[in-house]
């Protein structure tokens, strides 16, 4: 293809781009101050003009056929080298200012990441944040991440990796409610106990159990389960059970003898346990707001 039909092509391929990542004609056209009809007629031309199936429409939703992912992808990647050339050009390349999008799972961004982005607000009064509590799959592409927080240990091979530390799997519970249900000596008592737990898949209430050659699995169930750290914690101290929480959630309150250790002879793992992860993509020329939030956030948990 000639550099000149190229060129005709690269606006449809941004608004193709759009498209995928609102999820539909009418968001994305929004966007664009344009008619969902023009948008559609865009994406029929770019179809025509690269000779593949980009949509599969239908009368509810878009689907994106195969060739349009691999279209997509190599086009996310367009724009992301026309935005570092428009950002070599101006101040915010070389300046701490302009807008930061992070994502890290709900308890660690909570319990550990916001007294240190409120720290560096302070100290960069030019540079926005904007954080996201995901914890699931990050897609950095389609929700526009530029770095992520994670806590696991596979992580995505093609995006940069800092490791920040590691994370364990607590049991913790009230000593009221301990006094008046007893303490669990295995894994296996707690199936007669009242047991806090995510209830965000239909798996999250079977806690896992290694202790040296031994493992095990119990499927616990409880009163109050809520897929959000504190307040599962909340109701932990309120004396309602045994809550399964990562290290940072409960370290201060057990250093203050606010909740006690259960089972701390054993080990619990999970899909959400391990390395403490910080990924971004990588680039040759890193926005100075980028470089400024990574280095501040390696030099405080790194």
């Amino acid at each position: 293809m000639k550099t000149t039909q190229l060129m005709a092509l690269l606006p449809d391929l941004a608004t193709y781009t759009l498209v995928v990542q609102q999820g539909n004609f009418t968001n994305a056209a929004n966007r664009l101050a344009m008619t969902p009809s023009a948008v559609s007629k865009t994406i029929t031309r770019l179809e025509k003009a690269l000779a593949v199936k980009l949509i599969e429409r239908t009368t509810r939703t878009l689907r994106i056929t195969e060739e349009g992912q691999k279209v997509y992808d190599q086009a996310t990647k367009m724009l992301g080298a026309a935005e570092q050339a428009v950002e070599l050009s101006s101040a915010s390349h070389t300046q701490a200012q302009g807008s930061i999008l992070i994502s890290a799972p709900e308890a660690f961004l909570s319990s550990v990441l916001q007294p240190l982005i409120l720290d560096f607000l302070k100290k960069y009064p030019k540079i926005q944040i904007k954080a996201r509590a995901i914890d699931g799959a990050v897609d950095f592409h389609k929700q526009g991440i530029d770095i992520a927080f994670k806590l696991t240990d596979l992580p995505d091979e093609q995006l940069i990796l800092k490791e920040l530390g590691q994370t364990r799997l607590l049991l913790c519970a009230s000593k009221p409610y301990l006094m008046k249900h007893g303490h669990p000596s295995h894994p296996s008592d707690l199936i007669h106990h009242n047991c806090l737990y995510l209830a965000e898949t239909e798996h999250d209430n079977i806690w896992t159990f290694h202790k040296e050659e031994q493992s095990q699995s119990v499927t616990v169930q409880g009163r109050y389960a809520v897929n959000q750290a504190q307040l599962r914690f909340d109701g932990v101290k309120n004396h309602l059970g045994i809550g399964l929480f990562h290290d940072f959630v409960v370290e201060n309150a057990l250093q203050h003898g606010e909740v006690v250790q259960v089972l701390d002879d054993w080990t619990v793992t999970s899909n959400h346990h391990g390395s403490v992860l910080m990924q971004y993509a990588q680039t040759q020329y890193m926005p100075a707001r980028l470089r400024l939030f990574i280095d501040f956030i390696n030099h405080a948990l790194g």
